[in-house]
C-alpha cells in the first residue's frame, strides 16, 4: 500500500442535511467519486434524532451503497459532564461544549457507543468501519468501554488505532478547520496552508471536515485546494485499507 488520504466529513445526521450534501459534493467532485468517510451522530444536541428521520436513513443507506465508510460518532456530540483538572482544560479550550466523550463513566460510554452502533448498523444495512468520539476527545470511561466494544477503528487528532489490541496503524495530525470564530478561522486556515506543503511526506494524512465549515467562504476555497494538494501525491482510501496494513 503506498500514501493514503482519508478524508472525512464529521457531524453527519438530519440536522446538518443540506451542509453534508455540499461537503459530499465538493469532496466528491475533488477526488473522483464518494472517497470518503461519514461520521454519524444519532441524536445531535437531542435536536435530531437519526432514529425519527426514516428519509436521512435511507440516504446514509444509499451513501453506504457507494462504498462511503459509517462511522459511530458519539451519541449526542455534546458534553453534558463536570471536569476537572486536564479533562476541564481541554473541554474549555479544544472544543465549544462538544467532547461527549471525555467525561464518561465506562457503562454510560459503552451504553451510547453499543445503541449508536446498533442504530446506524440497521440503518445502513451492513457493518459500521469503527468508532470516533466527537472532537477527538476520549476520557478514561470512554477508553475503557471502546477496547471492549468490538469496534475495528478508532481516531482520535494524532492516531488511527485498534481498539481492542491499541495497536496503532496510523500516526499525525488531522488537518480540520474551526468556524466558530474569526481568529479560529485564520488560525486553521494558516494551519492547512503550511499541511498542503509539510505534511506529504506522511504515510497517512488525514483531512476532515465539518458542516459549519461551509459557512466560510474561505474555508471552502481552503478545503477543496488541501483535498486537492493531497490527492495529487497519493490515493485516496478507505480507513480499512490500514487494517491490511496491521
Amino acid at each position: 500500500m503506498g500514501k493514503l488520504l482519508l478524508a472525512s466529513i464529521h457531524d453527519v445526521g438530519p440536522r446538518f442535511e443540506s451542509e453534508v450534501d455540499r461537503l459530499a459534493d465538493l469532496i466528491g467532485g475533488v477526488l473522483g467519486g464518494p472517497k470518503y468517510a461519514m461520521l454519524v451522530v444519532p441524536d445531535h444536541w437531542g435536536l435530531a434524532p437519526l432514529g425519527a428521520a426514516a428519509a436521512f436513513r435511507a440516504r446514509l443507506r444509499d451513501w453506504a451503497g457507494q462504498g462511503v465508510e459509517m462511522f459511530v460518532h458519539g451519541w449526542y456530540h455534546k458534553d453534558m459532564a463536570e471536569h476537572s483538572g486536564v479533562a476541564s482544560f481541554k473541554a474549555r479550550h479544544m472544543t465549544a461544549g462538544e467532547g461527549e466523550f471525555l467525561g464518561l463513566a465506562e457503562a454510560e460510554a459503552a451504553r451510547r457507543m453499543a445503541d449508536g452502533r446498533k442504530l446506524i448498523e440497521d440503518a445502513i444495512g451492513g457493518p459500521v468501519a469503527g468508532f470516533i468520539a466527537p472532537a477527538w476527545l476520549y476520557g478514561p470511561g470512554a477508553l475503557a468501554a471502546l477496547q471492549a466494544s468490538g469496534f475495528a477503528l478508532a481516531e482520535d487528532h494524532l492516531k488511527v488505532w485498534e481498539p481492542a489490541s491499541g495497536r496503532v496503524l496510523a500516526r499525525g495530525p488531522v488537518v480540520t478547520w474551526a468556524s466558530r470564530s474569526r481568529a479560529r478561522q485564520l488560525s486553521s486556515l494558516g494551519v492547512a496552508a503550511l499541511a498542503r506543503t509539510a505534511f506529504h511526506g506522511l504515510g497517512v494524512a488525514r483531512v476532515a471536515v465539518h458542516p459549519g465549515d461551509t459557512g466560510v467562504p474561505a474555508l471552502l476555497d481552503s478545503i477543496g485546494r488541501t483535498y486537492a494538494s493531497f490527492v495529487a501525491r497519493r490515493t485516496a482510501g478507505r480507513y480499512a485499507d490500514l487494517l491490511g496494513e496491521a
